[in-house]
């Protein structure tokens, strides 16, 4: 009965899971990747362009900018051409295809050191310096991205999944980056930033292989079984290479943010003594430096500290606590605190100081509103002398009025008049029009008595 189960189960997710009903013609997805290979003419000049748009993006750190030049840029066409020809044992397509992704590497290069080189800004943003050091995160993304795309080539309802792998996978952004770190005489920034282009172009085309594999196209046969074995040891071995740097990175990334949270949670949850604060605190792999003001922690509670840093996996890490102004303290570290000190009594002096003035602009700008009313009353009369006689004198001022029964407030002017005598109810309507449009208002009460 269980295995029964099982193999119903198993029919099913074959089923659902078979994109053979979907498949494209093999010789039209050969076709579609082969027109995407040669960068000449326009495709060069379009990738010339996405290049200076990607490179405009990282500059003013625009993320919207880059992911436009990604969906531009046509750099997938030979990284795939590349998978599809190890894939099907094509060697000359693989050697056409590298060819011209080596010269859009080239041309991507240039392109981004000279936009850098001209440009004013050289400062490096955070978008840029997420392409400086790659992880095995990097080459999960482009694999995964890859087996998409060539899914998706090979399907006849393709979608937005190419779109999508252009911007998953980020060819441009690294490419860009390279620029810049030659631009900028940074050889950090460049090694970086391209070996990131390496592992996104190497595990797209590895993934375009695996696909053709898995949806069994037809393959050409090798004559020189030498050299198709020569040929898949070179491919494995660019692999191995691509892929043992970013397993190290992504180790010692993983390995020191663990760190850092360890001591973030020992300075948080120990280091709490009464009467002292903490003015800064500083972590480094191998120490952690924490700046103390007020009461001076014993020399027991110092040497608590120590024994406790072993619960939070510190053992081999140096403590480093630099006390406020105790007596015993050297010149250069009361200094030092004193000018911690000041710098944050400045700052905060400067924060409350901007609260201030905005308080002061909103008040000012509210007396303002008011003491318009205090000379519209005169600057008006001689016009109310003429047309409307019958007004001895008035009073304006602007209230704030509360609906008792909902709490809502509206802000309401007034004029109190005084009549020789108290005019026709028309007129009064065609004064209170008159003054409405003579204040560019709507809200207005008048009160009259004689």
């Amino acid at each position: 009965m269980v295995i029964d189960i099982f193999t119903l189960l198993r029919k099913h997710l074959k089923k659902i899971l078979d994109p053979s009903e979907e498949r494209e013609n093999e010789t039209e997805t050969i076709e579609n990747i082969l027109k995407g290979i040669n960068f000449r003419g326009s495709n060069l000049w379009v990738l010339i362009f996405a290049i200076f748009i990607a490179s405009l993006g990282l500059n003013v750190n625009s993320t919207a900018v880059i992911i436009g030049a990604m969906l531009i840029s046509p750099l997938m066409g030979p990284i795939m051409g590349i998978g599809l020809g190890i894939g099907i044992n094509d060697f000359e397509l693989i050697k056409k295809a590298f060819r011209n992704l080596a010269i859009a590497t080239l041309f991507g290069i240039l392109t981004s050191t000279l936009y850098f080189l001209l440009s004013p800004l050289n400062e490096a943003r955070s978008e840029l310096l997420a392409r400086t050091t790659p992880t095995i995160y990097d080459v999960l993304i482009a694999f995964f991205g890859g087996m998409a795309g060539i899914v998706a080539s090979s399907t006849k309802f393709k979608g937005n999944v190419i779109p999508g792998v252009a911007i998953a996978t980020a060819l441009m952004p690294p490419l860009c980056t390279a620029g810049f770190g030659l631009a900028s005489g940074n050889l950090t920034y460049f090694f970086g930033a391209f070996y990131l282009y390496m592992i996104n172009s190497v595990f797209i085309a590895f993934a375009t292989t695996l696909g053709v594999k898995l949806m069994h196209f037809s393959k050409k046969t090798f004559v020189d079984k030498n050299r198709q074995k020569k040929v898949q040891q070179i491919v494995y071995g660019i692999l191995f290479l691509t892929l043992v740097p970013s397993v190290y990175i992504t180790y010692n990334m993983i390995k020191t943010n663990i760190f850092e949270t360890n001591a973030f949670r020992f300075i948080t949850n120990e280091i709490n003594y009464p009467n002292t604060f903490i003015v800064s605190k500083h972590i480094q792999p191998d120490s952690i430096s924490v700046t103390l003001i007020g009461k001076d922690l014993s020399e027991d509670y110092i040497i608590l500290l120590h024994q406790k840093m072993e619960q939070y996996n510190l053992k081999d890490c140096k403590l480093n606590i630099i006390q406020g102004l105790g007596k015993n303290q050297e010149e250069g570290k009361r200094d030092e605190l004193n000018n911690l000190v000041l710098q944050d009594f400045y700052k905060k002096n400067q924060e409350q100081s901007k609260i201030l003035k905005k308080e002061i602009i909103q008040l000012r700008t509210a007396i303002n509103n008011y003491a318009i009313y205090d000379s519209l009353g005169s600057k008006i009369a001689p016009e109310i002398k003429i047309l409307f006689p019958s007004v001895r004198n008035i009073a304006l001022t602007k209230i704030i009025r509360t609906d008792v029964n909902n709490n809502n407030t509206d802000t309401l002017t007034v004029a109190i008049l005084d009549y020789h005598n108290i005019p026709p109810e028309e007129e009064t309507q065609r004064f209170h029009n008159w003054l409405c449009t003579r204040m560019n208002t709507t809200q207005l009460e008048i009160i009259q008595h004689q």
